[in-house]
């Protein structure tokens, strides 16, 4: 009982295993398919449900950065270096700790950035931003 292969000898047939490759490959998809989403970071971001008014109420605190990197809260100019103090002052009696950050679109990102340090070290927690249309 056995099959002939043809030709005068037996020929071994050399070819590789592909159960154990595809086995691999496929445990492979899967640990790539659930590490993806812890991979992703980003940041949190509140948007309004409406649209709001263009003038800010009295008890908001609004940060202003113009083009040359001077700053005004609530329209009062105040050096670079007693930013964060100025803050400190503002929201020490404060409850809500918001502050919203208004930056001409000629400001270098820098300046953003220090001046929203300089918040959070003052103590606010929340930050949102002005946008002109």
């Amino acid at each position: 009982m056995g099959i002939s292969m043809g030709g005068t000898g037996r020929a071994d047939i050399s070819e590789p295993n592909m159960t154990p490759m595809i086995d691999v490959l496929l445990v492979l998809l899967v640990i790539f398919m659930l590490s993806q989403p812890l991979l992703q970071r980003g940041i949190d971001v509140q948007l309004p449900a409406e649209a709001t008014t263009d003038n800010p109420s009295s008890n908001q605190i609004v940060l202003e950065i113009d083009a040359q990197g001077n700053y005004r809260v609530n329209t009062r100019p105040v050096a670079k270096e007693n930013l964060e103090g100025r803050l400190r002052e503002i929201y020490s009696g404060r409850p809500d700790k918001v502050l919203f950050v208004k930056a001409d679109g000629e400001v270098i990102y820098q300046d953003v950035i220090t001046a929203m340090d300089a918040a959070r070290g003052a103590g606010v927690k929340v930050l949102g931003s002005v946008l002109e249309e």
